[in-house]
């Protein structure tokens, strides 16, 4: 809305500015089209703008003989001057200098007076070029230009209409009888008054899509919590959830919520395909439908509740799908191991199996209707699958080439140890049957390595000497504990492992090789018995520490706390000592670069130095994935040191 006023008359000096204002504007001819006719800024135009678009809080208020008259406003504007006749001044000014020059070129505009010229004809305007064309905003400026001018009269403060119409803001029942309904409390009254702003509230920015309030999650229904939540985690065991839901939730209610969202996998729930790829969708990276993705992430599914490893090529095998969608199926509920294959990434809760059987059961039978349509579909073969030690009947399954060589490995491992205890029996009977009463027979190590052990022992007074019969067994397990062997479990040639024992000495012992190697996940022996000697420092006197521990000690402490020697090939000309060349390293932290890790430990057992780019291109080729640069820098920090351009193992550089 714009409002176009008379200016009262005023000063001469004023005068003479608006009369140079109406000559900038219009010239020296006046004419129709002239915005000042009279030669004189006579006038001036206000432009009237929406302040809110709320206006349900404000009220006019008029306060007369003790009361307070209130009046609910249904609009407001504000109205500003309009500018617009500097526009026509810039134009005119511009036209002016357009014409002079024009003049200055005539003689040359004379002799070019015949001009080939294009003639075009234009097309046909479309409807979706009208609509384009009406709301653009040159269309408005022209509209609003042609809009005819309405002549309004304009009343004073104190005029007698004016005071007429102020009335209107007054309330006309002064009798009490009528305000019988504001019987509320002032809060309650002003609350009404002035409700609460809802533009605040629409005003607030969206969350991404990926980030979850719990504060805004818990006003939601509980399925709709379990379906979000299950949803952006993906895998989560029962306990876990009830915490995220709140103690005052009820764990059956969440029971019956969880299997509409969610599939039970080894004691833990892993969420529906069909919730993570929705019917009409499809694969960001082969555009495959969303049907044909379910079905490959249920055979992933499936195969997980048969074991605990999945190999990534036999599923990309049987679902013939791309390997980044394989890829997006195994990271919802699986980590990759080096050799090995993806594992799932949660431990067996055998404590919710035994809790809840009849869900344990209905869940079975949902798997078996679910494998059922996977044979049919991919044409797998059957064949017995060993019963699960957890009560869970083994359904019919894929055997791979690769689950027949880990038995065979497993069943080689078992009879091997069965063999080395009977070899270990046979040698302590015939010992008994020789060996006269009162003699001590020194054993000899059984290698090269454990005679040097055993020679270094023996010259170190302080420290006691180490006769373990199972030296010649560590000395051929140079790499730690046999594959597939956790530590602490079965003995070696009949004796406990080392470090596993009872004692306090072992137990103390234990625990500060785990920290250090934690802290530092490559030592030499060198500086792993400088830090040693550090630590002894530092205990008080008396300690069981200090009851003396040997080179063989320390290293079977080392190789039993989950570590591994690193066979470094050290150069010939070498200056570094036999304690400097024996390298250990954690083999398995528990975080996500420990797969990183051992591919970097394997590269170093077959060189003593290595460029960046060779580390970079195996890291690649063994984890399957492009890794970051700062991945990358976060492996060679923990492990490695730069030298010359070159990167080495941790304590093996000679400068």
């Amino acid at each position: 809305m714009t409002f176009l006023t008379s200016q009262p008359r005023s000063s001469p000096s004023s005068r003479s500015k608006g009369e140079q204002i109406a000559l900038n504007v219009d010239g020296a001819c006046a004419d129709e089209t002239s915005t000042y006719s009279s030669k004189l800024m006579d006038k001036q135009t206000f432009c009237s703008s929406q302040t809110t678009s709320n206006t349900s809080r404000y009220a006019a208020a008029l306060y007369r003989q003790g009361e307070l008259h209130l009046t609910p406003l249904h609009g407001i504007l504000q109205l500003r001057p309009s500018f617009s006749y500097l526009d026509k001044a810039d134009a005119k000014h511009r036209e002016r200098e357009a014409a002079n020059e024009a003049g200055d070129s005539s003689q040359d505009e004379a002799e070019e007076d015949v001009k080939q010229i294009t003639v075009r004809f234009s097309r046909p305007e479309s409807e979706q070029a009208r609509q384009r064309r009406v709301q653009s905003y040159e269309f408005l400026q022209k509209k609003h230009a042609e809009e005819p001018w309405v002549h309004l009269h304009y009343y004073g403060l104190r005029d007698s209409r004016s005071e007429h119409e102020r009335q209107y803001l007054l309330c006309q029942g002064s009798s009490g009888v009528e305000n019988t309904e504001l019987v509320k409390s002032p809060s309650e009254y002003l609350m009404m008054l002035m409700p609460p702003s809802q533009e605040e509230e629409e005003d607030k920015p969206v969350a991404p899509s990926n980030v979850l309030s719990m504060a805004q999650l818990r006003t939601l229904p509980l399925a709709d919590q379990i379906k979000i939540l299950m949803k952006n985690v993906k895998v989560m065991p029962f306990a876990n959830l009830m915490s995220l839901l709140g103690p005052s939730i009820d764990s059956m209610a969440v029971l019956r919520g969880i299997q509409k969202v969610a599939m039970l996998v080894q004691g833990n729930w892993v969420v529906k395909s069909d919730i993570l790829y929705p019917k009409d969708s499809s694969s960001p990276h082969s555009g495959v439908p969303a049907e044909v993705l379910c079905r490959g992430r249920d055979f992933v599914m499936w195969k997980f509740t048969q074991s605990r490893w999945v190999v990534r090529k036999e599923v990309a095998t049987v679902t013939k799908l791309c390997a980044e969608d394989v890829k997006d199926f195994l990271e919802h509920m699986a980590v990759v191991r080096i050799n090995k294959g993806w594992e799932f990434i949660l431990p067996y809760d055998g404590e919710f199996i035994k809790k809840h059987p009849d869900v344990v059961q209905r869940q079975h039978m949902l798997w078996t209707g679910i494998q059922a349509k996977l044979e049919k579909v991919y044409n797998l073969v059957k064949e017995a699958m060993p019963k699960k030690p957890d009560g869970q009947s083994g359904s019919a399954g894929l055997v791979s080439g690769d689950q027949r060589v880990q038995v065979a490995k497993r069943q080689a491992q078992q009879n091997h140890v069965l063999l080395e205890r009977e070899l270990q029996r046979r040698k302590e009977q015939l010992r008994a049957s020789t060996v006269l009463p009162g003699v001590r027979i020194k054993e000899e190590p059984m290698s090269e390595e454990g005679e040097e052990e055993e020679e270094r022992a023996a010259e170190e007074d302080e420290e006691p000497m180490d006769t373990s019969p199972s030296a010649g067994l560590h000395s051929r397990l140079a790499n730690g504990l046999p594959g597939g062997r956790p530590a602490g479990g079965d003995s070696f040639n009949g004796h406990p492992p080392p470090g596993c024992a009872g004692t306090p000495v072992a137990r103390e012992l234990r625990a500060f090789v785990e920290a250090t190697f934690q802290r530092q996940f490559v030592l030499t022996l060198s500086e792993l018995k400088r830090l040693f000697n550090l630590h002894l420092a530092s205990l008080p006197p008396g300690h069981t520490l200090f009851s003396g521990i040997s080179d063989r000690m320390l290293q079977d402490t080392v190789l039993a706390a989950g570590c591994k020697q690193i066979l470094v090939p050290f150069p010939p000309q070498t200056a570094a000592s036999p304690d400097e060349q024996k390298v250990f390293a954690l083999w398995e932290s528990g975080d996500m670069s420990d797969q990183h890790r051992q591919v970097l430990l394997e590269i170093f057992s077959k060189n003593y130095r290595v460029r960046r780019n060779m580390i970079q291109s195996r890291l690649t080729q063994e984890c399957g994935e492009d890794l970051s640069k700062q991945e990358v820098d976060k492996v060679l920090k923990d492990c490695c040191v730069s030298y010359g351009g070159m990167w080495y193992l941790k304590g093996t550089v000679q400068s």
